[in-house]
Formats: structure tokens, C-alpha cells, sequence
């Protein structure tokens, strides 16, 4: 190469092969070993930041993951709780529910029973009043009709055979 051997032939070459060994030497002094380390650290302090920002990270999101299943469980017991006490109350009106209409039936069948017994009471009474009346107007009737008069017990006797038999 011609660059090479000219350089060589020039009568300042050692000079200028010493200002540029000096002026490496100053930069690989001065960068390598005053700017570089700082540099290293520099850059292994970010990554070490780096990596412990991802690790608090992840310990974040195991803890939220735990946090939430814990709350989900809380919740489902909390549903189920709601759920027995919604179901132990509807089963608790059922029953009084059914303790009332049982009290209340017991009295509707001693309001009926006594309405029976009023009913055929009055029945009773009232087919003995149609009996008396009957047996007046029957005796009245005939009397009327055939000028004879009938006693009251026979008038009953005969209104008495009608209305029963």
C-alpha cells in the first residue's frame, strides 16, 4: 500500500507514531478506565433496578391474585350465608304460615260446627212452627170446608204424616 510506505518514508513519521500512541493511550486511560466503569455501574445499576422493579411487580400481582381469590371466597361465603338465611326465613313463614291457617282452620270448623248446630236448630224450629201452622190452617180449612171441626192433635198427627212420610 502506498499510504503505508509513504508514511513510512516521511522524516516525521516516529513523531507522528508517538502522538498517536500518546493520544490512544490518553483516550484509553481517560474513557477505558476513568468513563467506562462509571458506565458499567451506571448501566448494571439500571438493570439491577430493572429487574427488581419486575420482581416487586410480579410479588404485586401474586399478592392482588391472592387478595382477589381471597375476596371471592369471602364473597361466596358471604352469598351462601344469605342464601341459608333468605331460605331458613322463608322456611320460618312457611311455617307460621301454616300455624295460622291450621289455628285458623280449627276456628272456622268450630264457627262452622256451631253454624250446623244453629242451622239445624233453627230447622228444627221452624219445622215445627210450619207444623203448628199447618195443623192450625188444616183444622181451619176443613172446618170451612166441611163445616166439621177437627181437634188440634189429630190436625197435628195428619200434617205431621204429609210433611215426614
Amino acid at each position: 500500500m502506498p499510504q503505508i510506505s509513504q508514511f513510512a518514508e516521511s522524516w516525521y513519521a516516529a513523531s507522528q507514531i508517538f502522538w498517536v500512541l500518546l493520544t490512544f493511550g490518553f483516550v484509553f486511560f481517560v474513557i477505558g478506565r476513568g468513563m467506562l466503569p462509571k458506565i458499567e455501574a451506571t448501566v448494571d445499576a439500571r438493570d439491577r433496578k430493572v429487574a427488581d422493579d419486575l420482581a416487586a411487580a410480579k410479588a404485586a400481582h401474586a399478592a392482588a391474585d391472592n387478595l382477589e381469590e381471597s375476596y371471592r371466597q369471602q364473597s361466596d361465603a358471604s352469598r351462601a350465608a344469605a342464601q341459608k338465611a333468605v331460605t331458613d326465613a322463608k322456611d320460618k313463614a312457611a311455617k307460621d304460615a301454616e300455624k295460622r291457617l291450621a289455628k285458623i282452620d280449627a276456628e272456622l270448623a268450630d264457627k262452622l260446627s256451631a253454624a250446623e248446630a244453629d242451622v239445624s236448630a233453627a230447622r228444627t224450629s221452624a219445622m215445627a212452627e210450619i207444623e203448628s201452622v199447618a195443623a192450625e190452617a188444616a183444622g181451619e180449612l176443613v172446618a170451612k170446608l166441611s163445616g166439621v171441626k177437627v181437634v188440634a192433635a189429630d190436625a197435628k198427627a195428619a200434617v205431621k204424616a204429609v210433611l215426614h212420610g
